[in-house]
């Protein structure tokens, strides 16, 4: 083997937090930021769990064990840099000293987001931090709150995520906030708090916990252990996902669905690609939900990709037990899965059309998601992707 084919061998590997599992846990939370060493931790969630009870018992717990605990919960959908800038403002006026990120993805983005800022100097810039080359050492790492993650749902897997996406409301592109101090200390995996939510977000984000760990399976990178990670994530969906879709309350269903969250966010340390590509800037224009995104490319993008995905595809069949393992097996699992989950097969569905085709391909070839996808697509690649999610063309 020559030096150049040797050099692919050649990386760095970091794997994430002190991670606490199983129903109930959540009653635990004073004693992880007492650990942490807060004394007054901003829990910070989203408008619609703000008016939950699992987040009243969680304030009220943290009261109780005399934390001086305080709400913020300003963040949409997609969260935008004002949302982060306002937690960040709480955060000071408050005089806070850790973060407790309470949520889907959108929550725990927008809390890391403010951990990782709260204590910069001034002057630095959010968006200064986007993961481009080595902008995050711009930051002071020693200034980064500490995080309790709690996720209640089973998709973005950001409790153990290094990073946070944030809209950049003035640009229309959503921006990928890196550094390597953002990961969550200490993250509860509570089956429990995952129990209402509806199926139809079972479903989204159950599938964009299948994304994660589909294109980091697929990514040419070298990490031995995030592959591993990414296909028993895999295989926890396909025996999990469907249960926790058909019956909210079943808790190992819920269980097994939040680690295959997890275990998505951990693998694609691996990388990303094109449908992550093309879902940060249609969600950006169109504050569309990302999972459901991620869901309705997923077909698309593994045709888009199929003459460079052959061999781990097969591997991928074999483990999941398909018929004649191959990209046409995973393709018709992933369609049939879709379907019963009832996610729309084309964008069209979702409201997308295709004006804004050059647009979104322009953007989706800048994304850093794009840069290990297994084939590098250029502009006009992704356009024909983009225009065949639109249409229905398989």
């Amino acid at each position: 083997m020559s030096q150049h084919e040797m050099s692919r061998f050649t990386t760095s590997w970091n794997y994430p937090a002190r991670i606490l599992t199983g129903a109930g846990r959540i009653r635990e939370l004073p004693q992880a930021c007492r650990a942490l060493g807060m004394a007054a931790p901003l829990l910070i969630t989203d408008p619609g769990l703000e008016q939950l009870p699992m987040v009243h018992d969680a304030l009220a717990a943290c009261r109780g064990a005399g934390l001086g605990v305080a709400l913020f919960s300003v963040i949409k959908g997609n969260p935008t840099g004002k949302n982060v800038l306002d937690g960040v403002a709480a955060f000071r006026d408050g005089g806070h000293d850790g973060v407790i990120a309470f949520g889907g993805g959108s929550a725990l983005d927008a809390a890391k987001a403010v951990a990782l800022m709260a204590g910069q100097r001034e002057g630095l810039s959010l968006w200064s931090l986007e993961d481009v080359g080595d902008n995050w050492r711009q930051a002071d790492a020693a200034a980064i709150a500490p995080v309790v993650a709690i996720p209640t749902t089973a998709g973005t897997g950001s409790e153990v995520g290094r990073a946070s996406v944030i809209t950049d409301e003035q640009a229309h592109v959503k921006r990928i906030i890196f550094h390597p101090g953002m990961v969550p200390a200490t993250v509860i995996l509570d089956p429990e708090l995952t129990t209402g939510l509806p199926p139809s977000i079972t479903a989204a984000t159950g599938m964009d916990a299948l994304s994660h760990c589909l294109e980091a399976w697929c990514s040419p990178n070298y990490h031995p252990m995030a592959e591993g990670i990414a296909v028993e994530g895999m295989r926890r969906i396909r025996d999990h996902l469907l249960h926790a879709y058909a019956d909210g309350g079943d808790l190992e269903a819920r269980m097994n669905m939040l680690v295959a969250s997890m275990m998505g966010a951990t693998a694609f340390q691996r990388g990303l690609g094109a449908m992550h590509a093309l879902a940060h800037p249609l969600g950006a224009l169109y504050d569309a939900h990302h999972g459901t995104l991620n869901a309705v490319l997923m077909p698309y993008v593994l045709r888009a990709n199929e003459r460079a995905i052959g061999e781990p595809m097969v591997r991928l069949g074999r483990y999941l037990d398909l018929r004649q393992p191959g990209t046409a097996a995973v393709i018709d699992w992933v369609l049939e899965l879709r379907e019963r989950l009832k996610i729309p097969p084309t964008l069209a569905a979702l409201g997308i059309d295709a004006r804004q085709a050059d647009k979104v391909a322009q953007m989706a070839v800048a994304d850093p998601s794009a840069a290990s996808n297994p084939i590098a697509h250029d502009a006009e690649a992704y356009r024909a992707v983009f225009v065949a999610a639109v249409e229905g063309s398989l």
